[in-house]
């Protein structure tokens, strides 16, 4: 399947915790793309990662061709100091044969993306021109030079060159360049198969009766919208309470049918968290406590062929997890090349005092200062409980570990949500 060889590198309970980087690092170095492909067509490869590259079969332009409606010239008929007056020779419009080649010392009467007569090298614009006789003739402006507003023929793309990558996750531009150069479909990796759950005896579905001491499950569908824009095809396994054979027998039963099973909860240290437990008896863990805020409790692992993700139980810190962790994992088993989280620079806009040991992100909104700099802005209340923190956020802020924390004015590197947290 995707796994390499995940190497059992947690030591129990009391394993260190591991660095973010270290973490990304085991991903790479063990976690390889799933090898199934299938064909699809354009309509259906949007999101998909592509599995082989796209050899352009054609030129883009394939022919020389007019870049807005006018008159096509030859430059060398055109005066260098005077208006040009011409007879109007012919009409060539996109799409349509122009029968013959116009002797030179006329125009030809040319729309966008039309084929240049053949010798005619020049366009003149229909706003620069002043039409004469009803059309017969035209005067042109002087200065005319060879080339002007002609698009060449492999100006973009040249036959035999390739156009997209391996590895690629197809955006609508992606698909718009296999269209223009003949692909009607694509070879794509087929969609992973990933489980969901969540654990917990105090967590309902919404529109459930909600007994006292109990909550919604918010996390079971954060990363189902998570997971929704990614090449993914989804199982909810609902909500495991918190028995050790309930949570062994649900991922005994769901790993064989998936290529990913992903929990939220279960985890951790406490006397109810069975799920890391459970997975040590079926297969292994890899890490599962990270030097991170928030967090700590993110688990990578196996059950035989299968990966399992396990994220904190904290819904902030379910979202900021998946983010960082599980979604380029997801990427790569996928077989995207490109799978790192963006990450760019803005001014800080605020002060924050940070504690030591662990590379923290904190929630901010990104703003438009007074000098029209795009500014980055804290958000009251940072606990990872607060779901209210991700809602009102545009992106991550991430401070290192030996950071002391944030002043005005400072460069902070953030990491935007992806729109609506899919894709």
């Amino acid at each position: 399947m995707g796994v390499r060889r995940l190497i059992d590198d947690c030591c129990g309970a009391g394993a260190r915790l591991m660095p973010l980087p270290e973490a990304l690092a085991i991903i790479d170095r063990d976690l390889v793309p799933l090898t199934a492909v299938e064909t699809a067509p354009l309509w259906a490869a949007l999101g998909r990662v592509l599995a082989d590259d796209v050899t352009a079969a054609v030129s883009l332009p394939p022919l020389p061709n007019s870049a807005m409606d006018g008159y096509a010239v030859r430059a060398a008929d055109m005066a260098a100091d005077a208006e040009t007056t011409l007879p109007v020779v012919a009409r060539q419009a996109a799409g349509q044969p122009l029968e013959g080649t116009p002797a030179p010392g006329g125009a030809v009467r040319i729309f966008t993306g039309a084929p240049m007569p053949e010798g005619f090298d020049a366009v003149v614009m229909q706003e620069e021109a002043e039409v004469l006789d009803d059309g017969a003739r035209v005067r042109l402006p002087a200065g005319v030079k060879t080339g002007v507003n002609v698009r060449h023929a492999g100006e973009d793309v040249r036959e035999g060159t390739v156009v997209l990558k391996r590895g690629t996750r197809l955006r609508a531009q992606d698909v718009a360049m296999a269209a223009a150069v003949g692909r009607a479909e694509l070879p794509v990796g087929a969609p992973l198969r990933v489980a969901v759950f969540s654990t917990g005896d105090e967590l309902r579905d919404p529109g459930e009766p909600l007994p006292h001491g109990c909550i919604y499950d918010a996390n079971r569908q954060a990363l189902k919208g998570m997971l929704a824009g990614l090449p993914v095809a989804v199982t909810d396994l609902g909500i495991l309470p918190d028995d050790p054979e309930a949570v062994r027998g649900a991922l005994s039963r769901a790993a064989p049918e998936h290529d990913v099973v992903v929990t939220s909860g279960g985890v951790s240290v406490g006397e109810e968290d069975h799920v890391r437990g459970a997975v040590e008896a079926l297969g292994a863990i890899t890490f599962w406590r990270l030097r991170l805020k928030p967090g700590k409790p993110a688990a990578l692992g196996r059950i035989g062929e299968t990966v399992f993700l396990g994220l904190p139980g904290n819904p902030v810190a379910t979202i900021v997890t998946f983010l960082l962790i599980a979604r380029p994992i997801i990427l790569r088993l996928a077989g995207a090349t490109d799978i790192a989280p963006r990450r760019f620079q803005v001014p800080a806009d605020f002060r924050f005092e940070k504690k030591g040991g662990r590379r923290e992100f904190i929630r901010v909104q990104l703003a438009t200062a007074e000098d029209g700099r795009t500014v980055a802005r804290t958000l009251t209340g940072q606990g990872s409980h607060l779901i209210s923190s991700v809602v009102n956020a545009h992106a991550l802020a991430e401070l290192e570990e030996d950071c002391p924390g944030v002043e005005p004015g400072d460069m902070l590197t953030v990491i935007p949500f992806p729109d609506t947290m899919a894709g």
